[in-house]
């Protein structure tokens, strides 16, 4: 889709914020209305690529369902963890089943409060109540501010110069949650944390790019966890354990999903769209010595502080003769377990860019930034 029929479409069913860099061409789509995502975004104005996923169907119908209301978008805000002990997508007592899982409304449905507002940014609010797996109520305040990036301020934060030849549109998600309530998170009853994931198009020549720390799992643990939906196959996920980076699909066709666990995270994944000439950047908080990220599988969890930092999900058909939800692939990032006393914040930076242009010059800069060729991420047999 062209970017400027998606913007049209979003308007003819709600009020969005339409945020611009100084050249007026790198475009990003916020909707307050449904929870303050960023819905799509482009480089090149309305007559350029639709960079987000988004559910024309469901958001055309309007109607709720349960479970889960996917509007799409490619910047998201929810808070974890999804399963286990802690869960917040689970109530007292059900088992950890997709009959029983259902996200929390705050999150889910419902328009956030616009703040201060400005052509490059926007800040939105929302106040929440929230109750856990074990019966912990949490009750706290969302600040999320949406800003569009310029060239020169990417160049920094990436650490590398970009080819002026390249489009690109930049921006970052400023998420805070404070605790507004009369007692301190403790791990004991449980914490939350921020949680951020991106829907994007998916295509048959889009792969995932993670890098990983590199290291003996003896001394780091293991690389990646494929667990959440069964194994991942070893046709659909490749690691190079030398090189310290990952490929996942992002074709939308077999549902799975990948964490990258603490020990092994590093600031920064991607994905590449060989067809397209699409190259994902996203870059996030990770600070130093942070240890505790909450554990989301649906499971009573040995380890409930011992989640992944990073993820990826490449959606497809839950059961045979099922729907997908979309399809869409993510990139998820999350900030560490949020030990607050009242009054304390936390703040979780989720940044993304999309580059187009020649593949030689999308390359230089994959190399620079992913630490890999792009032709590595073609599937050809053996995979990348």
């Amino acid at each position: 889709m062209r970017f400027g029929d998606e913007l049209a479409f979003l308007r003819q069913h709600g009020q969005v914020v339409l945020l611009r860099d100084a050249s007026g061409k790198a475009q990003v789509v916020v909707a307050p209305e449904y929870q303050g995502r960023v819905m799509t975004s482009t480089a090149t104005g309305n007559a350029g690529t639709s960079f987000g996923w988004i559910n024309r169907a469901f958001i055309a119908e309007g109607k709720r369902v349960p479970h889960m209301n996917v509007f799409g978008g490619e910047d998201r805000f929810w808070l974890g963890p999804e399963g286990g002990q802690y869960a917040l997508y689970f109530a007292k007592g059900v088992p950890f089943e997709f009959e029983h899982w259902q996200v929390p409304e705050p999150i889910d449905w419902g328009a956030w409060s616009v703040g201060a507002q400005s052509p490059n940014e926007v800040r939105l609010v929302k106040d929440m109540q929230l109750v856990n797996y074990q019966g912990t109520a949490f009750s706290l305040r969302v600040q999320r501010t949406v800003r569009v990036l310029e060239r020169d301020a990417i160049a920094r934060l990436l650490g590398t110069p970009i080819p002026p030849e390249l489009e690109l549109v930049a921006y970052e998600s400023e998420n805070t949650i404070t605790n507004t309530g009369q007692a301190a998170w403790t791990k004991d009853k449980g914490l939350l944390s921020i949680w951020i994931l991106g829907m994007y198009n998916p295509t048959p020549h889009t792969t995932v790019v993670i890098p990983f720390r590199k290291g003996a799992e003896s001394a780091l643990g293991p690389i990646v966890n494929d667990a959440y939906f069964g194994k991942v196959p070893s046709d659909r996920l490749r690691i190079d354990a030398d090189q310290g980076v990952l490929f996942f699909r992002g074709d939308g066709t077999e549902r799975g999903k990948i964490g990258i666990p603490a020990p092994r995270a590093l600031p920064l994944a991607g994905a590449y769209d060989s067809a397209g000439h699409v190259l994902t950047l996203v870059q996030y908080s990770l600070p130093e010595g942070a240890t505790d990220y909450v554990n989301s599988m649906w499971a009573q969890q040995e380890h409930p502080y011992g989640g992944d930092v990073v993820n990826s999900y490449n959606d497809g058909p839950p059961a045979p003769g099922k729907p997908p939800l979309g399809p869409f692939y993510e990139l998820e990032t999350s900030s560490p377990a949020a030990a607050l006393a009242p009054g304390e914040s936390l703040t979780h930076v989720h940044r993304t860019v999309h580059l187009t242009g020649l593949p030689a010059q999308l390359d230089t800069l994959a190399r620079r930034t992913l630490g890999i060729p792009l032709a590595r991420t073609a599937w050809n047999g053996g995979g990348p």
